[in-house]
């Protein structure tokens, strides 16, 4: 993937992403929203080379949960 294609995978996982994160949250979408582009997740998301446009929507929740319960994030190893 390249840093032109980027932006059209995130105008896909994101919704998915919000949807998930205000479910298991019991959030509104609006606090799902910040909560996410708030986060080091999804300034990791928006850098390509971080290879986390590979990950399913719902392993970028639990990432993200992760973030929210330690303030911190271990991004998973390449496999």
């Amino acid at each position: 993937m390249n840093q032109v294609q980027l932006p059209l995978f995130l105008a896909m996982i994101v919704p998915r992403m919000l949807s998930q994160l205000a479910e298991r949250k019991n959030i509104s979408g609006q606090e799902a929203i910040r909560l996410l582009y708030n986060s080091k997740l999804y300034e990791g998301l928006e850098q390509e080379e971080t290879k986390l446009w590979h990950l399913s929507a719902e392993t970028l929740v639990s990432l993200l949960e992760e973030e929210l319960l330690s303030g911190s994030i271990s991004f998973p190893e390449e496999q």
